[in-house]
């Protein structure tokens, strides 16, 4: 069998959350059905990093996808030529996008729908396209997969879609993500923060991942900090404007914040590791990958009561409203003065990460990919 795969955010040193899933997902899946050939399709000249396998046909499909028209163009025209050129009897697109009018088979990850809710958070191109097209996408699908159980509800009844369709493919953390000894851990602090304590928060720095309110929230936490904490954000700075930027400007605080710029996983792991807790108080998340690569780097977690947090957290975090400032200072203030709860999370955290693996999102979702093939 011939698979076609969207692999454009395939970037060696750039992946995001999507980029994860379609990595470690794709990783396992080549090497388990090695009987078939898998066409990645990249919109560039792709790292060998990712040609994973023998299996693996590496294919670059013009145009590069940089903005909403180049979407439209490498979908609508440059990947529905190469199904047909190279015979694909089924297509896996892992960040929502796919050719309408491609009559091969399709299983299409949508991994939630923020921009359906909030309209402030993508430039007006890109909002626009994506208001317009993934509802399309969704209905052209074969079967849709999605990272939770909030987001298959979410897409279920936003764009009517029957929650039949759905499957939920929950997401895993990298081998990377493990606890590190005392003295390692001390050597992490010395290195980024002079040998103080820290909180860290990790996330690609857009509006709706509520960095503003927790720099707020430091600010007064700091108030009352004994130990000297730091807070470091590890994400490009893809958004630094409006009350994000007000919020920095305001601060008492702000040379106690440090901020890395993006991370590789092994670094990432450690930072995690050595920090007092993950602060994490997004106002939408589809998953919450940095939930879980905290469980396995035993760290505690503080994060949001809303959309997917709960579902992925279970009672290995603590809850916070994350449009709260005082209520996000005072979890920060419970977890770096409690030492016993700071431990009671970090063992829940233990029992927590079992249920999130790559080698079962991998299975699961090429399972759903037979189950679109049988379905056609």
């Amino acid at each position: 069998m011939r698979i076609g795969v969207n692999t454009r955010l395939l970037l060696e040193g750039r992946l995001d959350g999507i980029g994860w899933f379609a990595c470690e997902t794709l990783r396992r899946m080549v090497a388990s059905h090695p009987e078939h050939s898998f066409y990645f399709f990249f919109d560039r000249k792709p790292s060998e990093h990712f040609i994973f396998a023998s299996n693996v046909v590496p294919v670059v499909v013009n145009p590069p996808a940089r903005h909403p028209i180049l979407w439209w163009l490498f979908f609508e025209c440059g990947i529905a030529r190469a199904l047909k050129k190279y015979k694909i009897d089924l297509f896996l697109s892992p960040d929502g996008y796919i050719p309408l009018h491609s009559k091969v088979p399709t299983v299409d990850v949508i991994h939630d729908i923020n921009f359906a809710h909030a309209k402030n958070n993508l430039k007006p191109s890109h909002q626009w396209y994506m208001s317009h097209y993934f509802p399309l996408f969704a209905e052209r699908a074969s079967r849709l997969v999605t990272v939770s159980e909030f987001s298959k509800k979410d897409i279920a009844e936003t764009y009517g879609i029957p929650p039949s369709k759905i499957s939920v493919v929950y997401n895993g953390a990298g081998d990377d993500y493990r606890p590190l000894a005392d003295a390692d851990k001390e050597a992490v602090r010395k290195q980024y923060c002079g040998g103080s304590p820290y909180f860290i928060f990790i996330s690609t720095i857009l509006r709706r991942k509520n960095l503003a309110n927790l720099l707020l929230a430091f600010d007064r936490f700091k108030a009352d900090d004994r130990r000297d904490h730091k807070l470091v954000v590890v994400g490009a700075k893809v958004w630094w404007q409006d009350e994000l930027k007000a919020a920095y400007d305001g601060m008492s605080h702000k040379s106690d914040v440090i901020f890395i710029g993006r991370a590789e996983a092994g670094e990432l792991s450690r930072l995690l590791a050595s920090s007092t807790a993950l602060v994490y108080p997004s106002f939408f998340e589809g998953f919450g990958i940095p939930i879980v690569e905290a469980f396995n780097a035993e760290t505690a977690v503080i994060t949001s009561n809303t959309t997917s947090m709960p579902e992925v957290a279970g009672d290995a975090a603590l809850l916070i409203d994350p449009h709260d400032v005082d209520a996000i200072a005072e979890a920060m203030s419970k977890v770096a003065g409690d030492n016993s709860l700071r431990g009671a999370l970090i063992g829940r955290g233990r029992t927590r990460r079992n249920d999130f693996s790559w080698d079962k999102a991998a299975a699961r979702l090429w399972d759903v990919m037979m189950e679109a093939l049988g379905d056609e």
